[in-house]
């Protein structure tokens, strides 16, 4: 799964398991089932059952996994979880603080997602990016800013997230990680913020969000999908890479290896089997 694409990234808790079969038709190129802080702690042991006895019933479903952090006195079940049920392709861990807890997770056998949620998560990001089993970075804004005590939804916070996201697409960039998935939008039905934050996310080289409603994955596949004009551009690049001896000119433009690499990536962003 390390190089697959993943724009979206659809939350539903396990609570609802009547859900899950529409969250994975929703186009949504993974599926997270929740068992952290979507489900009250009297309905965790629920939780994981109902998501049990789905992935028992439906046997061809693939999902993710959000595991409770770690010192839950209920992880430990919800790993065994994960390592017992071949449908579940990976394991996303909240509130990572250290390399030692994402290879905790990895021992499932599963690929480990560390959601970075504190001071401490950023802090330890280095060794969090480089500990064994991870697959890509992932943080939650709403938790950070809880935890760092500031409103995550001010134009303030976003100068900090912004840092935030700095540092998670350059530990991710470091150690070839899959690229990272920028934070939830939690205003559901604010489709220009939405848009505008999946622009953002895919200008600055995040390969997606996380999202919260079935809603905000087409905004969020459309908004990283190529332009018409864009996507002719790089195909006739990588067209013309096929003749081409060194540098060369398209468009009146300049083309060397970065802009070439570029272009493979816009190809790829669109679906092209040609990248």
């Amino acid at each position: 799964m390390n190089r697959t694409i993943i724009r979206s990234a659809l939350f539903v808790p396990a609570t609802r398991p009547e859900r899950i079969a529409k969250a994975l038709a929703s186009g949504a190129d993974a599926v997270i089932v929740d068992l952290e802080d979507a489900v009250a702690e009297n309905l965790k042991v629920q939780a994981r059952a109902n998501l049990d006895a789905f992935l028992d019933a439906n046997p061809q479903a693939r999902i993710l996994v959000r595991i409770n952090a770690p010192q839950h006195e209920q992880q430990a079940a919800d790993l065994d979880l994960c390592r017992r049920q071949p449908g579940v392709v990976a394991v996303v861990l909240p509130k990572a603080e250290s390399a030692a807890q994402v290879e905790l997770a990895a021992a499932c056998a599963k690929p480990v997602w560390p959601i970075i949620e504190s001071a401490r998560g950023l802090l330890e990001l280095p060794a969090i990016a480089r500990a064994a089993g991870i697959e890509r970075l992932t943080f939650g804004a709403l938790d950070l800013g809880l935890d760092m005590g500031f409103s995550s939804t001010s134009a303030a916070a976003q100068r900090i997230l912004d840092q935030a996201r700095y540092t998670i697409l350059l530990h991710s960039r470091l150690v070839a990680l899959a690229p990272p998935l920028d934070s939830v939008f939690a205003d559901i039905k604010n489709i220009e913020g939405m848009t505008q934050m999946a622009a953002d996310a895919r200008d600055m080289g995040f390969g997606g969000l996380l999202c919260i409603h079935p809603s905000q994955v087409a905004l969020i596949h459309d908004t990283y999908m190529p332009g018409h004009e864009e996507l002719d551009r790089a195909r006739r690049i990588l067209s013309a890479v096929e003749s081409a001896d060194g540098v060369f000119v398209v468009d009146g433009q300049m083309v060397d290896a970065p802009v070439i690499e570029h272009a493979r990536r816009i190809v790829r962003r669109a679906g092209s089997a040609s990248a």
